[in-house]
């Protein structure tokens, strides 16, 4: 995981890798962190994902089950291990905040 990004990038993250404020969040900043991380650039259902992660938490105000976030974009429910490396860098690619020690061992 690489956090940095060039200096055009207003986003803060914490030493996570997690984003400060996730209200600084946009689907171009996902991509470049994606791409920072050597993930490439996002696809559209990558892109699905990381929205329905953020209205989740949004509604929920806390780690949503994964096979849940796929089943709500009609998906299979191990989709994330197949768009993402992890669970842990989808959420961080949500923009979303640091979860915790004890929830990022669930992700």
């Amino acid at each position: 995981m690489n956090t940095r990004l060039d200096s055009s990038c207003a986003a803060a993250f914490d030493p996570d890798g997690f984003l400060i404020d996730p209200a600084m969040w946009n689907t171009n900043l996902a991509d470049r962190i994606a791409r920072t991380d050597g993930l490439g650039p996002l696809s559209e259902t990558q892109l699905d994902l990381l929205h329905t992660l953020r209205n989740e938490f949004s509604r929920h105000n806390s780690v949503t089950a994964l096979s849940h976030i796929c089943h709500l974009m009609g998906q299979d429910a191990d989709c994330m291990q197949h768009l993402f490396p992890n669970p842990r860098e989808a959420w961080r690619l949500a923009g979303l905040p640091n979860p915790g020690e004890e929830a990022k061992t669930y992700l």
